[in-house]
């Protein structure tokens, strides 16, 4: 039987490790936190369960415009409403528990042993828990990322955070100072504006969302400023320091800016250090993300990697994708190597950025010759009887074939709706193939098949 081990427990590990056990393996997973791993305990799951949160606040909020009333207040629904902090984190921190138990119970169904302590290679075969050491014909490193400390901003846990600390906060933080306007940063910024914070969000660059789709980036912060964000473009953050009861955050320029709290969100180290990858010849970038193929093997041939330690997209999603291939690749089964072009990510903000396939960039710079159409939300019916008006569905497509080559959607829940463009991207339908296909009226997703129609009527192929 061949020996497998794991060290990691989140997606990249747990999903490895369920692989590997339903072929027959001898599996054994060791993770320091808990199985789920940070993704579970202190990322994935407790962010988008805030955000679940937050968004539902922002729905009420929003409901005059409908026609409701709220009369729990005096200033009408957006007075009447609380938010009770301390609740919310509980509420936060008790269903990432329970999702950590769900996948415990889910490995042991399979059978897979779980050790709990940190995991170190003493040599390319032998992996080390303590005194215990463990033999493996198969490694899987899977050890994730741990936020990026910015020196001058180290995190105290109580009015300097990372993200990993929001969740102990008693209370909504008054004024809140997001540094770092990447997908992170956006999300917990977004999500704080609609619980009630005043919130500032530093941005280095022009935009938020800089490595995203331009035109959603536009919409997401054009709704941000609108519902009062302060929203500081081309501004670096030198550093942050405890002021009182508050924070102060200094910017490159010399600039200050105050607030009651600081949530630093600016990217993520792997953690790949001190655990003897180098001893045992695995070789890392100057980052010190593991370098694999698209099979996810590293330089050695019988240790595999997975998840944030490769820095390859830090989705949830790759990383199991990740582990799994190893798992296939390793024990002898037909796999198909890992192919970024059919990665669906989504940004979970308010509304939801989700994209798949080609960019508006590849097809700008030429790299990509494709057809476009973005066809406005406010258009559709069902947006408009939710009083949805803020953002569209965009569709990329080959003119000489009109196969669908990517797309992009700003929308509630554009998270359930990429998948449809997932579909057709990684299944090469076309755009008549699509326009064909029966959506209900009313939805969302009609704009989806309205979109390849209007494709399909340029006669472009």
């Amino acid at each position: 039987m061949t020996r497998i081990v794991i060290i990691g427990g989140g997606p990249g590990g747990y999903e490895a490790a369920l692989v590997a056990a339903q072929l027959g393996a001898d599996v054994t997973v060791i993770e320091r936190d808990g199985p789920g791993g940070a993704c579970v305990l202190t990322d994935c799951v407790p962010s988008k369960t805030l955000i679940a949160t937050s968004t539902r606040m922002a729905v009420m909020s929003e409901s005059a415009g409908l026609g409701l009333r709220f009369s729990g207040g005096p200033d009408g629904i957006v007075g009447g409403l609380e938010v009770d902090m301390a609740n919310v984190n509980k509420r936060v921190k008790d269903l990432a528990r329970a999702q950590s138990f769900d996948v415990a119970e889910r490995l042991a169904y399979e059978e897979v042993k779980i050790v709990r302590g940190e995991a170190r290679l003493v040599e390319p075969h032998v992996v080390a828990v303590g005194e215990r050491r463990i033999r493996a014909d198969i490694v899987l490193i899977a050890t994730g990322a741990t936020p990026r400390v910015l020196p001058g901003a180290e995190p105290d846990g109580e009015r300097i955070l990372n993200w990993r600390q929001l969740y102990d906060l008693p209370e909504l933080p008054e004024e809140l100072i997001v540094v770092g306007s990447g997908v992170t940063g956006a999300e917990l910024a977004g999500a704080y504006l609609s619980l009630g914070s005043k919130v500032t969000l530093v941005s280095s660059r022009d935009r938020i969302l800089p490595t995203e789709d331009a035109d959603a980036a536009s919409v997401l912060q054009d709704v941000f400023l609108r519902r009062g964000m302060n929203v500081m473009s081309r501004s670096r953050a030198a550093g942050v320091e405890r002021s009182g009861n508050g924070v102060i955050v200094t910017l490159e320029d010399g600039s200050k800016v105050e607030g009651t709290h600081c949530l630093m969100t600016v990217g993520m180290v792997p953690n790949t250090t001190g655990i003897g990858l180098e001893e045992v010849g695995v070789s890392c970038d100057k980052r010190g993300f593991v370098e694999v193929d698209k099979v996810s093997r590293t330089s050695v041939p019988h240790i595999y990697a997975s998840g944030d330690c490769t820095g390859i997209l830090m989705l949830a999603s790759v990383a199991g994708m990740q582990g799994r291939i190893a798992m296939w690749h390793a024990l002898g089964e037909a796999v198909q190597p890992l192919k970024l072009g059919w990665v669906a990510s989504n940004i979970f903000t308010d509304p939801e950025v989700a994209s798949v396939g080609v960019t508006q960039q590849m097809v700008d710079s030429g790299d990509v010759n494709a057809r476009t159409v973005m066809l406005p939300l406010f258009t559709n019916a069902r947006a408009k009887m939710q009083g949805f008006e803020d953002g569209f569905v965009k569709l990329f497509c080959r003119p000489s074939t009109g196969i669908v080559l990517g797309g992009v959607i700003v929308a509630p829940r554009a998270s359930e709706l990429i998948l449809g463009v997932s579909i057709a991207v990684q299944q090469h339908l076309t755009v008549d193939q699509v326009a064909h296909t029966f959506a209900v009226y009313p939805s969302l997703s009609g704009s989806i098949t309205e979109a390849s129609r209007r494709l399909m009527s340029e006669h472009a192929y």
